[in-house]
């Protein structure tokens, strides 16, 4: 039996950082995904292997540093 295909309906261009997108390679590597398959997996599995506190801490020091667009678009 063929394997089945996820399709991935939303498109858009992401800017990673080099050590981002070095992490995106290992795992290409280690998995054999498509950027697209990791950061989806990554994405709707993240609260089954990420402790809420300390993503909410990732992201606050984030936006501490660089700041963050305004939520209305302006």
């Amino acid at each position: 039996m063929a394997a089945k295909r996820l399709p991935l309906p939303k498109r858009f261009n992401a800017a990673l950082t080099e050590p981002a997108y070095d992490r995106l390679r290992a795992l290409n590597g280690k998995y054999g995904l498509g950027n697209n398959y990791l950061l989806t997996v990554l994405l709707e599995n993240l609260d089954a292997f990420a402790d809420a506190d300390r993503l909410d801490a990732a992201f606050e020091a984030f936006i501490a540093e660089y700041g963050s667009p305004s939520r209305d678009g302006s």
